[in-house]
């Protein structure tokens, strides 16, 4: 088929958009293109603007009140944007700072901005978030700045410092989790005894007690009265702070699902029936767990990223592209996905029979969800939607949830996550926790490419076979009722609204055994 100028205008522009994006830039700047690409871009629905100058990646024919590509592209804006203005004399606030040094998944909606260049001013940004850039007089030495996620932020230390006592209140996960990224005290000191910080002091060392970090607590105390200092210690947390078992170099990460599955324990528990127990007939379970399968399979969901792929420049170069939906690779897509989705089914039966004849269900989970996955896209790979490699195992790039305000961990971070989540299945002794526990933190890591809600569904279900519990389906007409119970455990963690939804879906919708 013949293309057109038109045509040929748009696939240079996707051309050098996807180079920018190779390089995980998602936040991008007008001089990045040609005029003409970029008008190219944009008039196609593949760029939105965020501030004069700036765009960011998108969709064609996505409704523009999206925020996802808004938080996809948010930390690289803030990096990019803050570097154009104030070249290496920036960082963000103590507070941000120990947001990214923890591996918090939430960007602020007003990020602020500390630099001698500052003017006060405020930036509006899409959904409602801003930045402020505050003209700090006493400007941070760069030695005391580090680079988290490409972001300037304020070294461990001095950020656990300037942040206001009311931090430990607001934010106890975060501190606690920062706490315990300190190998020793030696740092810490050394920035209380240069700015003669003797309540700070206190504070911290009331909170490193708290946090079981005694011999810390005790080293910093000694430190600043040796100097000379008098220091009351004092506990800035007002509840009384989960204990975690330090080891060195531990992945804040792993720290935050420890504190995250303590935290929520509980309330999963006052939402959920008591288990039924394991079923003294596996077989008529199991025929229950099948008859479910065509109504589980329909109400199934897919939520995807955003990357322009080489196959979609391909189209366009070659003139096939055509922004409505190709109804006859929608049809082919959607058979594979039917097809994926059975393969998978039998996969996860077999792993609740093993879990009813006696395996432990965290490690039934541990052996068995890779298997799970390619499962899901082995018929996708036969007729040539993915390559080989696409099931090799867990991303290997950045993914984005749709109308999502939380951005699943780095794909190192799944590496150390993984295996923590199977860990604290292994330990968990009560069903619903691993169920609800389970099925969120999965999603919430969302460690493959694609097939993440599926697959934590089908996690879900396994655990709730673990206590006798039916499975259970999550419909499509209560789509938006279950992704901002989600979305509430992600963003604000408050795991009520998910338990309570699983729980309802349970009684209303399965069969009673």
């Amino acid at each position: 088929m013949a293309t057109t100028p038109v045509q040929r205008r748009l696939a240079e522009a996707l051309t050098a958009l996807k180079q920018l994006q190779d390089n995980e830039k998602t936040a991008i700047k007008s001089g990045d293109f040609t005029r003409l690409q970029r008008e190219s871009l944009v008039k196609n629905g593949f760029l939105r603007p965020i501030v004069k100058g700036w765009y960011m990646p998108c969709r064609p024919g996505e409704d523009t009140g999206d925020s996802t590509p808004w938080y996809a592209a948010m930390r690289d804006f803030i990096r990019g944007y803050c570097t154009e203005r104030f070249g290496d004399q920036w960082h963000v606030s103590a507070e941000y700072s120990l947001f990214l040094h923890t591996g918090k998944t939430i960007t602020p909606q007003q990020v602020v901005i500390h630099s001698p260049l500052g003017q006060n001013g405020l930036l509006k940004l899409p959904d409602n978030c801003s930045i402020l850039d505050y003209k700090a007089k006493d400007f941070t030495p760069v030695a005391k700045i580090q680079l988290v996620e490409q972001i300037r932020v304020l070294s461990l230390p001095m950020a656990l410092i300037r942040v206001p006592e009311a931090f430990f209140t607001t934010y106890p996960q975060d501190a606690q989790i920062a706490l315990h990224q300190l190998r020793d005290a030696s740092d810490l000191n050394r920035e209380l005894l240069e700015g003669g910080h003797s309540t700070i002091a206190g504070r911290l060392a009331g909170a490193l007690r708290a946090s079981g970090r005694e011999d810390l607590a005790d080293d910093l105390l000694a430190t600043m009265r040796a100097a000379g200092y008098v220091v009351s210690e004092s506990n800035p947390f007002n509840v009384a702070s989960p204990i975690l078992t330090f080891t060195r170099a531990q992945s804040p990460y792993v720290l935050r699902m420890r504190l995250i599955w303590q935290a929520m324990r509980e309330s999963v528990l006052g939402s959920f029936p008591p288990e039924p127990g394991l079923p003294t007939d596996i077989e008529k379970f199991m025929i229950t767990v099948e008859e479910n399968y065509q109504n589980d399979a329909y109400h199934s969901l897919s939520i995807e990223g955003y990357r322009v792929t080489p196959e979609l420049i391909q189209k366009v170069a070659n003139g096939n592209w055509n922004p409505d939906s190709n109804e006859s690779d929608a049809e082919m897509k959607n058979a594979m996905a039917a097809h994926g989705y059975w393969l998978a089914h039998n996969e996860v039966k077999a792993t609740i029979r093993s879990i009813l004849i006696g395996a432990n269900p965290g490690a039934a989970f541990r052996r068995d969800h890779a298997s799970w996955y390619r499962k899901l896209f082995a018929p996708n790979l036969e007729v040539g939607f993915l390559k080989p490699a696409d099931l090799a195992g867990y991303r290997t790039d950045r993914v984005f949830i749709r109308g999502a305000t939380h951005i699943p961990p780095s794909q190192d971070a799944v590496r150390d996550m993984m295996p923590e989540l199977c860990d604290l299945l292994e330990a968990e002794t009560n069903a619903a926790v691993r169920a609800v526990l389970g099925h969120f933190l999965f999603v919430y890591i969302h460690p493959y490419f694609d097939g993440n809600g599926r697959l934590g569904r089908f996690l879900m279900n396994a655990m709730l076979a673990s206590g006798g519990y039916p499975w259970t389906v999550i419909r499509i007409e209560q789509r938006s009722e279950y992704m901002a119970a989600l979305e509430a455990a992600s963003s604000r963690g408050e795991i009520k609204a998910v338990a309570e939804f699983i729980a309802a879906s349970l009684i209303r919708y399965s069969p009673v055994q």
